[in-house]
């Protein structure tokens, strides 16, 4: 196994994790019955939002990893 990859698994697992609890949160509220339609919305949307984000640093962390700069305080 590449060094590089071995670097991005813990990142990749733990992107999974918070992706699959996001989106089964935000399907978990837009399946409560009695609650209005907006606060449903609202309550399933934010949730999406924040796997999105998730996954944007998971993919900014694979080229940090690529471009070998693991150490972020190095460029300070």
């Amino acid at each position: 196994m590449d060094e590089h990859t071995k670097k991005m698994i813990a990142p990749i697992i733990i992107t999974i994790i918070f992706v699959l609890y996001y989106t089964g949160f935000a399907a978990a509220c837009l399946l409560i019955y009695g609650m209005p339609v907006i606060i449903k919305l609202l309550f399933g949307i934010i949730p999406l939002i924040l796997a999105g984000v998730v996954i944007y640093a998971l993919l900014t962390r694979i080229n940090e990893i690529r471009s070998g700069e693991e150490d972020d305080l190095s460029q300070y």
